[in-house]
């Protein structure tokens, strides 16, 4: 882990986890439709009987660059792309996810704000627009497709922000034809925006001891969590990551032995990290924020305030194992999603999706430390 004093660009961040109160049944589902050359509409409908309030932050509903959509490149040769654009994109990315470069969140659990929710009353809907070539590089044009899949928190009621149920959803697939040269102008106009935030010092004083004692503890979780996932109880494999197959284990121990790696040193790594919000991310209830595409993240106020270093509360948030969750996210370690955040919305997640869930392994390291 190197700590530096200077940045540019983009971001990441977890999301807060629902409380464990049992919560009536939501029915709420997503549609994609496409609009222009690489926008899309997305269609939040709640088919439920009673109104609720969807969390955004690190969700489809977040208006900020963190990942809404997973793209496909099937190859197919749009008709205003060069013959060589759709040359290069049949060898590089037919039938191949699209690398997303945006960012990812972690949020604070503690204090909902008013604002991280958006009301859908029983039996409407609410929609976003966003251009997906913004996080993605569309620049060899043709054909894309395009879909979601993740999980929307909710709470009920007004006046209590507590997020008290979690469902899961997947929507259609669309399908869009992209003009690369538009798509590559778009990416490059946003990012020269998001590069505009003002550099600022860096992890030194009191945040810089912080740090150390963070890193120090998260390699500590991380070492355990590595034991723990290659011989210890089947029954807490199943529990977090859904299998305890000798695949499964080996797969989740490496991530661990990597992130030990990662905190293990502060002049040393594959990512720069941050003590002070270069990106300006770091409004309501965000803890961290990390760019897998130029491996940096960056550490909030809330996280050096209101985070203990340490927890021994099962499923709740300290720094080390925020540490992990966003050390997870680089490209290096795993290249983890956000899918679900907490304990009760990774009970909904399939087993591979548990392998690529940062929250998951955030979790699990705070079960073997904890006892849980």
């Amino acid at each position: 882990m190197k700590l530096l004093t200077t940045l540019t660009t983009l971001i990441t961040v977890a999301a807060a986890a629902p409380s464990s109160k049992k919560a009536p049944t939501s029915n709420v589902d997503v549609k994609l439709e496409a609009i222009g050359n690489s926008e899309v509409k997305a269609i939040i409908s709640n088919h439920g009987k009673q109104d609720i309030r969807v969390f955004k932050p690190g969700t489809i509903l977040d208006t900020s660059a963190v990942q809404k959509v997973k793209v496909v490149a099937d190859g197919t040769a749009s008709l205003r792309t060069s013959y060589f654009a759709v040359y290069l994109a049949n060898i590089h990315h037919t039938g191949r996810h699209v690398p997303f470069l945006g960012i990812r969140k972690r949020i604070s659990s503690k204090t909902i704000q008013d604002a991280s929710l958006e009301k859908i009353p029983a039996g409407k809907s609410t929609e976003v627009i966003f251009n997906v070539a913004q996080t993605y590089d569309l620049s060899s044009g043709g054909k894309f497709n395009v879909n979601s899949i993740g999980s929307l928190s909710y709470a009920i009621g007004n006046g209590d922000n507590k997020l008290v149920g979690t469902v899961p959803y997947h929507s259609n697939t669309v399908s869009l034809d992209v003009n690369g040269a538009k798509a590559a102008h778009d990416r490059a106009s946003f990012h020269t925006t998001m590069k505009r935030a003002k550099v600022q010092s860096d992890c030194t004083g009191e945040r810089l001891s912080v740090t150390e004692r963070a890193l120090s503890n998260c390699a500590q979780l991380a070492s355990a969590a590595e034991q723990a996932a290659s011989s210890g109880s089947a029954e807490k494999m199943e529990e977090y990551f859904k299998a305890s197959d000798e695949q499964t284990r080996q797969t989740v121990a490496g991530v661990f032995s990597r992130v030990v790696q990662e905190c293990s040193s502060t002049n040393s790594g594959v990512a720069n990290y941050y003590c002070t919000d270069v990106g300006n991310y770091c409004s309501g209830n965000v803890l961290a924020y990390t760019v897998p595409s130029e491996s940096y993240m960056v550490y909030c106020d809330l996280y050096f305030n209101d985070l203990p270093d340490l927890t021994t509360q099962c499923h709740a948030q300290d720094q080390a194992t925020t540490n992990i969750h966003e050390d997870t996210h680089l490209t290096q370690i795993q290249g983890t999603d956000d899918l679900g955040y907490g304990y009760e919305a990774i009970q909904g997640l399939s087993a591979d999706q548990e392998l690529n869930n940062a929250d998951t392994y955030a979790l699990f390291s705070n079960a073997i430390y904890a006892n849980c």
